[in-house]
């Protein structure tokens, strides 16, 4: 039976600035963000968002973009928004990014202002000066708060416009180089009413943010989420079982975003059986597939269903879920969110539809689709063609219009709820004196989903111990990235065309995958 297709709501926004405004406008009393023992309503929200624009806009951030490294906090959000409603493109840095990378975004992004946690301030000073940065302000405890304004009842002015640039998301680049992905306003507010055209939520509900809100999927499902539904937005500094165990607890959780590493280490915890879920009646699921076994176990355990679905930062980021209203089928990602179509066409030529159940490429088109990449026009040309995404994806459709994700087509691992690309991890590796050639792949592990594993050939002469290649790893990756494990060995299989046999490394990695220990701290 083929589903009813989902229909959009009827509350859509011009940009997620006008929908926290229509927020404290309804409900200027109500929780809207909970950070530890620190709480802000929703008037005291818009206005430290609309102090915070004011003294961006002094700053010359309108038109310019406001970058913005900083972990799960009142002031992430509120730098946020503030960057949103200052007329400005606001440009999410991940914290666990290492110098190296930073310092590519940073000199791509060209930011007018950056605003970060006082604990990476030394670290950042230089980058920031190389890149031109105008103005680094510091935020956090012990240093300056973003909740100054929280009594002043001011109001956002001069909102900023539907086709205005609203975020440059980054994403790793099979080159090596992260690629900035440019979105409107009105692609992110749209995409917001479009995944509640999914996933109806109810008035007032109270969301558990453990992933990073400077993450494409903590931003949907999180940040945006909470502020759609004039809900309360629970942050918690970063994915502790213990800590999020308690706060589903005392913090009456009612929507429960995850990932299949969150899933599978919660259940594998002491506290999990003790844990009192009955306030919790929807969870939502992505960055990964999730195992049959996992959804059975967790729904028994929980009582609340968990809906998975699919995107990538390209797309807003959704592009489809299980919808609430509907069949949830295991193993799929649902259907296809209101107002996009996606496709199934082959893959040598990207132009020829396929029938249901054959594999080829994912494309989709809809609002939500991003402008391009900045600076970066032969990608943006290769990735959208013809009004199409081109997802580098592999997938299917079942008869009754449900997705399903096969495989990448991409050189791309996905580890605990994250992109890497081997051939950045490859750049760094190359960049040791000592390494002669290297190729990394992905190996499968319950966790976190997937796994680097490098091979190395050292130059001749070279007795360099994995342990070091790990720490060079360390200095340059941010921590997901590095490696699970070195094999240096003394040549790489290739091809009949001299490059490296990608399929039979992983085969080398799937046959030693038992051995594998995580040798980061």
């Amino acid at each position: 039976m083929t589903p009813t297709p989902p229909r959009m709501p009827d509350r859509i926004y011009p940009t997620v600035v006008h929908l926290l405004a229509d927020a404290a406008r309804h409900a200027p009393g109500a929780e809207a963000l909970v950070f530890g023992e620190r709480r802000l309503d929703y008037a005291g929200y818009l206005s430290c968002v609309a102090g915070f624009a004011r003294e961006l806009e002094a700053l010359g951030a309108r038109g310019e973009r406001v970058a913005t490294l900083l972990g799960n906090s009142i002031e992430a959000c509120i730098g946020a928004y503030g960057a949103l409603a200052a007329g400005a493109q606001h440009v999410p840095l991940n914290p666990l990014s290492a110098p190296r990378e930073l310092d590519l975004m940073l000199r791509d992004s060209a930011p007018r202002v950056l605003v970060t946690d006082a604990a990476f301030e030394s670290m950042l000073a230089p980058l920031a000066a190389a890149a031109g940065v105008h103005k680094v302000i510091s935020v956090g405890p012990g240093h300056r708060l973003l909740d100054a304004w929280r009594c002043d009842g001011i109001a956002p002015e001069n909102l900023p416009a539907p086709d205005d640039l609203a975020l440059l998301q980054y994403t790793g680049g099979t080159t090596g180089r992260p690629k900035g992905v440019e979105l409107t306003h009105a692609a992110i507010s749209t995409n917001v009413s479009q995944r509640e055209g999914l996933l109806p939520t109810r008035e007032a509900e109270r969301i558990l943010c453990m992933m990073p809100v400077s993450h494409s999927y903590g931003m949907a499902m999180g940040l945006f989420l909470a502020a759609y539904c004039r809900g309360t937005l629970v942050l918690l500094p970063r994915y502790v079982p213990e800590d999020v165990l308690a706060a589903v607890e005392h913090e009456r959780i009612t929507v429960f975003p995850g990932s299949p590493t969150v899933f599978t280490g919660l259940m594998a915890h002491a506290r999990f059986a003790q844990t009192d879920w009955n306030t919790v009646h929807t969870c939502y699921s992505g960055a990964a597939p999730l195992s049959e076994e996992t959804l059975r176990r967790w729904r028994a355990a929980v009582g609340a269903p968990v809906y998975e679905g699919y995107g990538q930062t390209e797309a807003g980021p959704v592009l489809s879920f299980n919808p609430a209203q509907g069949a949830v089928r295991s193993g799929s990602v649902g259907v296809a969110a209101p107002l996009t179509e996606i496709q199934i066409v082959d893959i040598e030529t990207g132009e020829r539809s396929l029938a249901v159940g054959e594999r080829g490429e994912i494309r989709a088109r809809g609002p939500q689709i991003m402008r391009g990449y900045r600076n970066l026009p032969g990608e943006t040309a290769q990735t959208l063609r013809a009004g199409w995404l081109y997802t580098g994806d592999i997938g299917e459709f079942d008869a009754a219009g449900y997705l399903y994700i096969r495989e990448r087509k991409k050189d791309m691992l996905i580890v605990g709820g994250y992109n890497v690309y081997p051939r950045e991890v490859e750049e760094v590796l190359f960049s040791h004196p000592a390494v002669l050639d290297t190729g990394v792949v992905g190996v499968n592990d319950d966790y976190r989903g997937e796994l680097p594993v490098a091979y190395v050939v050292l130059r001749p002469g070279a007795g360099v111990p994995e342990d070091e290649l790990l720490a060079h790893c360390r200095a340059n990756l941010a921590r997901y990235k590095i490696p699970a494990r070195i094999h240096i060995v003394d040549a790489l299989p290739k091809t009949s065309v001299a490059k490296t046999d990608k399929k039979a490394l992983r085969q080398w990695a799937a046959e030693s995958a038992q051995t594998i220990t995580r040798k980061t701290p």
